[in-house]
């Protein structure tokens, strides 16, 4: 018994012993290649190897915005029925949130009631091609965060480190600021719109019929418009950054920029009702407060690395 007791811990032994040299061994060969990877300086780029990189990313892009709008589409009635043709709908959440706030405050004004509005195709494939344009329209604001994602990963490696860490976030930042604009389109500006132009009339004696393309095509442009107003405090980030703005030069701006939202806001809803005016104008309002603040920071942090 004693003498296999030897054996097995010769045999034990051996094999640590094994083990441990070709550990050593693999160990040595992975520092040189980490020591010869620093001893070497990364090749350059080329102007085609960037304009390589960047096909590459765009072509990704259009398969995230191909697949979801491809998964969209089969999905026929949810992205009609409730979602695209939802604020013409007087059950819609926004109305029925906006009477009960007006019972509380007594303001009959807040309390609307859209007419039925009426959809009609007068195109051959003009329900066809909504379809198609509605379903690529939700693959882009979908694909949105990837696509951002992506451009990111394609300009972080020009930047230095101190860049990137004060950068970080960006893509999150981005992401939620353009789809916090959609959802406040679509919530608010979009039914505040549907519900006057639908309503609108020059005379009694005229009838609204509105075509199908019409309706997709001005819900679905207000809506990635104020996706892209929403964005405004990235602009002026950037602008800060590259020493174009200065908090000083928003300030001394402020009262301009204050009648140029309500302008807006009018536009945006071209109702002569002041609080849905309102409803629009203060949201931006204090988006452009908070680019300040925003640019106060940045600009405040460019001057010390400069001092």
């Amino acid at each position: 018994m004693e003498v296999k007791s030897n054996i097995f811990r010769g045999i034990v032994n051996k094999f640590i012993g094994i083990f441990a040299h070709s550990f050593n061994i693999r160990m040595a060969v992975l520092n040189f290649k980490r020591a010869k990877k620093k001893e070497i300086p990364e090749e350059e780029m080329t102007f085609w190897d960037h304009l390589d990189e960047f096909r590459s990313v765009l072509i990704r892009g259009v398969i995230a915005i191909v697949s979801i709008s491809i998964i969209a589409f089969s999905f026929k009635k949810i992205l009609f029925d409730y979602i695209i043709l939802a604020p013409k709908s007087s059950t819609f959440i926004t109305y029925r949130v906006l009477c009960k706030i007006g019972k509380m405050l007594s303001m009959d004004s807040f309390c609307l009631q859209p007419s039925t509005i009426n959809l009609i195709n007068i195109n051959l494939a003009g329900q066809f091609m909504s379809h198609m344009m509605i379903s690529l329209i939700t693959g882009l604001v979908i694909s949105i965060p990837y696509i951002i994602w992506e451009l990111w990963h394609f300009i972080s490696p020009g930047l230095t480190e101190k860049e990137r860490e004060n950068t970080r976030g960006v893509v999150l930042i981005v992401s939620l600021l353009f789809l916090t604009g959609i959802l406040f389109s679509y919530f608010l500006v979009v039914p505040l719109m549907v519900n006057f132009l639908g309503n609108y009339q020059v005379s009694e004696t005229v009838v609204n019929t509105i075509s199908l393309t019409s309706y997709t095509s001005s819900v679905t442009t207000l809506t990635l418009l104020m996706g892209l107003i929403f964005e405004f405090p990235v602009i002026v980030i950037f602008l800060t950054k590259i020493g174009i703005l200065s908090p000083q030069l928003l300030r001394k701006y402020r009262k301009h920029i204050i009648v140029i939202i309500f302008i807006a806001a009018g536009l945006i809803t071209p109702s002569p009702d002041i609080f849905s005016q309102l409803i629009v104008a203060v949201p931006l309002y204090a988006l452009f407060e908070i680019s300040i603040v925003i640019s106060a920071r940045m600009y405040k942090k460019r001057e010390e690395n400069a001092g």
